[in-house]
């Protein structure tokens, strides 16, 4: 109690020579109730001054924050509007170029179209040239050849009958020598007849290739006329093999009516009796029939039930896939509520890049194999194409660990600073329970009573002063001004 001793003002005469217990009590009550609304006092005059020394260096730095994002946002403005400036330039060369080739190709086509018109026109005159010139080759070499054909036909017929004549001379002078010059005559006429015979062979061949090269173009010309009349005799001859065979027919045909009038009265009675066996066969077919009618009733039932399991099961899939689609929009919303609080760094770059070397990358692409063996991992292999989300769902769980490590770390500062706190309260406050535990605003040789795990720090002895032992008593409402 020697602090509280120190703390107030000595008592006035009467009351220290009073002995009087009450008084004593009185006196006592008293000092508590003002030390007590001291140290409220005090607590309010730090608290008051603590606030504001925060709400200046909480403006402060507000006011460099918000200097550096008008600054950061002034940038960016203007990176974005020359950004846009060189694009709409970039965009009006190339309408420019566009614009440019697109009349040349026009300009290029019409010329090509020109050109090939000249050459269609040149080519058919040429064609015309060539088939005129072609046509009066055709009819001079026909002409021609008509006109050769009818000079070697006068030439044979004339060869013909001097032959002729020189064989009637030559027998009749052969008749006057006959019986003198038979054997003479008769090799002579030999030789004679075969020397001829060759030469007129040879002439014979000659005459008859030209006469066979007359007549197949003769035949090529009248080829659709020899056709026509071919088929015209082919139907005629048709038409009277079918008169003949409709004849023959109807003779037939009478002669069948009689012997089917008599067939008649043969089949009526075989009728009967097959009518007898359809019957029964018609029973048997009824039979079948129903028992058909029975089996498709069954199979009716059976798709029936089919088709309500297959409603059902369609149902519960319509249900999931709305699930997936709801579940599916719910994400959306949540990616374009988070995109709000994405920084720039993540919109220009949403997904990070690989941390692995070349040759570490190399490694785990040697590493993988061609062929999954596993149902599993070929199912994996399928889902490749989600790479980046899970990059991007790895980058935020990093971040939420990492957010959570923070808040621990900081919920455990934030602990220590309330027990810092509740230290000090206690330190300036006076009850019973604070009075039986060590004061933290207590100094003692230049020492605080805290413990070293508490924030407030212990004043060192002024240098050039060694260390006084003596114990000293340092009021809470004189220190706390001088140290704020």
């Amino acid at each position: 109690m020697s602090w509280l001793a120190a703390s107030f003002p000595r008592l006035p005469p009467f009351l220290r020579k009073s002995g009087d217990p009450n008084t004593r009590r009185f006196q006592t009550t008293d000092k508590l109730a003002k030390e007590e609304n001291s140290s409220a006092l005090n607590l309010n005059k730090i608290n008051t001054q603590w606030r504001t020394v925060l709400r200046e260096v909480k403006t402060r730095e507000l006011q460099t924050d918000i200097e550096i994002l008008s600054q950061t946002f002034e940038r960016v403005v203007d990176c974005k509007d020359n950004v846009i400036r060189s694009l709409a330039k970039d965009l009006s060369e190339a309408e420019e170029q566009h614009a440019h080739a697109l009349r040349s190709h026009l300009h290029n086509i019409d010329q090509l179209l020109a050109l090939q018109r000249c050459r269609l026109n040149a080519l058919e005159e040429n064609y015309n040239m060539e088939l005129e010139t072609l046509t009066q080759e055709f009819e001079t070499e026909r002409k021609t050849i008509v006109d050769q054909h009818e000079k070697e036909i006068r030439y044979l017929q004339d060869l013909f009958m001097a032959m002729e004549q020189n064989h009637i001379d030559s027998e009749y002078e052969s008749k006057l020598e006959f019986q003198s010059l038979r054997e003479d005559l008769k090799n002579k006429t030999l030789e004679e007849k075969h020397f001829l015979r060759l030469q007129q062979e040879n002439v014979v061949e000659g005459l008859w290739a030209r006469f066979q090269d007359a007549l197949k173009r003769y035949t090529d010309a009248t080829e659709d006329r020899k056709v026509a009349f071919e088929a015209l005799k082919v139907k005629d001859e048709k038409s009277s093999k079918e008169i003949g065979a409709q004849m023959k027919r109807i003779l037939r045909l009478q002669d069948s009516i009689v012997s089917l009038k008599d067939k008649i009265a043969t089949h009526s009675r075989e009728s009967e009796e097959q009518n007898q066996h359809i019957r029964e066969d018609k029973e048997l077919a009824l039979a079948q029939l129903r028992k058909l009618k029975t089996q498709r009733t069954q199979a009716r039932r059976i798709a029936q039930e089919g088709l309500v399991k297959l409603t059902l099961e369609s149902d519960a899939t319509l249900k999931a896939l709305r699930k997936t689609v709801d579940k599916g929009e719910r994400i959306l919303t949540l990616a374009e509520i988070c995109r709000k609080f994405e920084t720039e760094e993540e919109k220009v770059l949403p997904f990070y890049s690989s941390a692995l070397t070349p040759e570490e990358q190399e490694e785990i692409e040697k590493a993988v194999p061609e062929e999954f063996a596993e149902e599993l991992a070929k199912v994996t292999a399928d889902y490749t194409g989600m790479e980046n989300f899970w990059k991007r769902y790895n980058k935020v769980r990093l971040e939420q660990l990492s957010l959570q490590r923070r808040r621990a770390q900081l919920a455990e500062v934030n602990d220590k600073l309330r027990e810092t706190l509740k230290q000090y309260l206690n330190g300036i406050s006076v009850s019973e329970e604070v009075l039986g535990q060590p004061n933290p605003l207590l100094m003692v040789n230049y020492r605080s009573s805290v413990s070293q795990s508490s924030s407030t720090p212990t004043a060192p002895p002024p240098p050039g002063r060694a260390a006084d032992t003596t114990p000293y008593v340092v009021e809470a409402a004189h220190v706390t001004p001088h140290s704020l």
